[in-house]
Parts: structure tokens; C-alpha cells; sequence
């Protein structure tokens, strides 16, 4: 069979292998100039190995999906970590234990430090927005200077308009442990993301064209049997029903000639100060050896590339309007973060596609 796949990120990419391994015929497209999706990254003019379009940390507590992509790369072990700044000094973040005595002049041990946020929080019966998360789990002082402003900057919105899903993926901790993220497999593609995507997709049943639009692609003389459609549902569809509203991101990359490091940490988080969200020094999570060093800073946008669905009770209303139409589709499946308007992970995007894919399968 003849498989047209859009876009060549995780979920076009993962799926492009299976059907291929299944011994289909495949043509990837994607509208960008690369392979890899957001998670694309390239050595800068100075030799340093970049993310492009942002930091891609991989985490994943699924033994498969780990296995899954080591079979396409080795690992470089790698566990990220965060710091915020208030008030001009930086700070553990997620906050913990340590963040408390360093915020507050403190010595809490764990138990205290549970006493401690138990004594602060605001109880909510009901919690349905980013806010009541923060403040059930925090209180208010610290949703203040660590939350609020970060969450107005990156959506564009008050924690209070947005769903509890947002503000829930960011733990609260009693101990010290100051890692951003506890899962099981934490690592980073030894030699990039975009060596990985290459050998994913190198498979002689596999034909990739970039700096392609897919709708130019189906006006020529040319016939498949299935399409794997992992772009913007609405833009499938023509925005029929409307434009689902996404968060953009503008990148502002620097180079720091002859200084070996900027930050502790890969990222330092900005809520209160200046237009940018964060700052990340690639060398961190590369572990590069290098003289100079480079970083970026992420400034949220409503303008641009679409990043982050936006999760509203009345986005996820229209994005239904469209998954009646997809869900209607016999020779078309929709897989990934904007074709399914959800914010997921890497690891989760590479579980969705090759359920996905499982599913194709099956039916044919």
C-alpha cells in the first residue's frame, strides 16, 4: 500500500518506520526545509549543538518507548534541572525543600517542609483551573512569585483561565530532590535528535521530500491508500469551523564567545522579570565540551507557528467539532500534539503514533 505521512517530527517519523517495516510503500512530507519537527537541532556556526526551536528534554517512564528509541540512537544520560529566579536570586524549581529554606531563611526538614505548605495552602473542593491547583498545593506567596507571572507570559492567560491540567505537571516536592523530572528513563539522543530522526527514517521504503505542503502533493497525479495527517487539525479541514487557538514561541539565540558556561543549570526560568520566559544553555544538556557557549531565550507569542494547544474548556469544544469530522475519515488517521490538539510529551507522541499505527494496521 501507498502511505502519504505529514510531517516528519516524532509522530509522522515513527509511524513512517512501522508502515515501512510492514512492508508499505511511504512518502513523508513537511512543509519545514528539515526532518525532526520542533525537536530538530543543528550545530550553530560556532560548532555548538542547538535545539532550534527550543529545548527538547527526553523523559519517558515507559520501558518500550525507551527501547523503542534506542534503537535508533545511543543515549547521552542526562537529568534536567531548573532554577528560578525571584527577586534576583535563583531558586530550586519545582520547588522543594531547599527552595523553601533558601526563599523563606528556613531549616525544614521533610516532615516540617509537609507542615510547612499544609500551613499555607489555600483548600479548594473544587479544582478545575491552574489556579486552584498552585494555591491548594502552595499558597499564595509562592504561586506569586514563582507561577503567576511565568503562566500570564507563556499562555497569554491568568492561571484562572486556564485548565488544572497546565499548572499539574509541575510537582511540588518536601525533599531536596531537585531534578525537573523523576521518570524512570531520563537522556538525551547522543549524538542530536536530528542523527536519530535520520536513522528512524532511513529505510528503503521511506521517501522523503521537504519544503513540501501536503495539499500540493495530493493535487498531483498521485494515488494513496492511507494518509497519516500529524499537522493542525483545523487547518486540514480548512478552518471550517474556526481557528483553534495555539501558543506560538519566538527564539532569540545567542552566542557567548570565550565564556565556557552562562547558567548552573540547562534552564533558568524567568517568571517576573523581562519579556522572556526562560533561558537555556545548550552545553548542559549535550554535555559539549566547547570554549564559548550558546543559549537561548523563548519568548511566548500569539503569533506564529502553532506550539501549544491551548487548553480551554472552550477550545477543546471546537477541537471536538473537528474529531467528529476526523473520526469520520475511513483512509485518514490523525496522530501527534496539533492533530490531536493535546499537550503531549516526545515519549507520548512516540506511544500515540505507534498505537496509531497498530491500529492502521489492523484495519487493513
Amino acid at each position: 500500500m501507498n502511505f502519504l505521512i505529514v510531517g516528519a517530527g516524532f509522530a509522522g517519523s515513527v509511524c513512517a518506520r512501522e508502515l515501512a517495516e510492514a512492508g508499505h510503500q511511504i512518502l513523508i512530507v513537511d512543509r519545514r526545509d528539515h526532518i525532526a519537527g520542533n525537536a530538530f537541532d543543528v550545530e550553530d556556526e560556532h560548532g555548538i549543538l542547538i535545539h532550534q526551536y527550543g529545548p527538547h528534554i527526553f523523559h519517558t517512564n515507559s520501558e518500550r518507548i525507551f527501547n523503542y528509541l534506542s534503537k535508533y540512537t545511543e543515549w547521552y544520560q542526562y537529568e534536567h534541572r531548573v532554577r528560578g529566579i525571584v527577586d534576583g536570586k535563583e531558586y530550586p524549581f519545582p520547588i522543594n525543600r531547599d527552595t523553601l529554606n533558601q526563599l523563606y531563611d528556613l531549616d525544614l526538614n521533610e516532615d516540617q517542609a509537609a507542615e510547612y505548605f499544609e500551613k499555607v495552602r489555600e483548600p479548594r473542593e473544587s479544582v478545575k483551573t491552574s489556579e486552584d491547583v498552585v494555591l491548594n498545593s502552595v499558597g499564595r506567596d509562592l504561586y506569586e512569585k514563582f507561577f503567576l507571572n511565568y503562566t500570564k507570559k507563556q499562555w497569554g492567560l491568568d492561571p484562572s483561565q486556564l485548565k488544572a491540567g497546565v499548572a499539574a505537571r509541575i510537582p511540588t516536592r518536601t525533599n531536596t530532590d531537585d531534578r525537573y523530572f523523576t521518570d524512570a528513563f531520563q537522556a538525551m539522543p547522543l549524538h542530536g535528535y536530528t542523527v536519530m530522526f535520520k536513522n528512524l527514517l532511513n529505510h528503503p521504503n521511506i521517501t522523503i521530500q521537504l519544503s513540501t505542503e501536503f495539499k500540493d502533493v495530493l493535487s498531483e497525479d498521485q494515488s494513496f491508500d492511507h494518509i497519516v495527517y500529524t499537522g493542525p487539525i483545523d487547518a486540514f479541514y480548512d478552518f471550517k469551523f474556526g481557528q483553534l487557538p495555539y501558543r506560538s514561541l519566538r527564539f532569540e539565540h545567542e552566542h557567548l564567545e570565550n565564556q565556557e558556561s552562562f547558567q548552573s543549570v540547562g534552564t533558568v526560568n524567568y517568571p517576573n522579570d523581562y519579556d522572556f520566559t526562560r533561558i537555556t544553555e545548550f552545553k548542559h544538556l549535550t554535555g559539549q565540551t566547547h570554549t564559548s557557549t550558546s543559549i537561548v531565550r523563548e519568548y511566548p507569542t500569539s503569533e506564529g507557528d502553532p506550539y501549544y494547544p491551548i487548553p480551554r474548556d472552550e477550545n477543546e469544544t471546537l477541537f471536538k467539532r473537528y474529531r467528529a469530522l476526523a473520526d469520520s475519515e475511513e483512509n485518514v488517521t490523525f496522530v501527534g500534539r496539533l492533530a490531536e490538539y493535546r499537550y503531549y510529551n516526545m515519549d507520548q507522541v512516540v506511544g500515540a503514533a505507534l498505537n496509531a499505527v497498530d491500529k492502521i494496521l489492523e484495519r487493513k
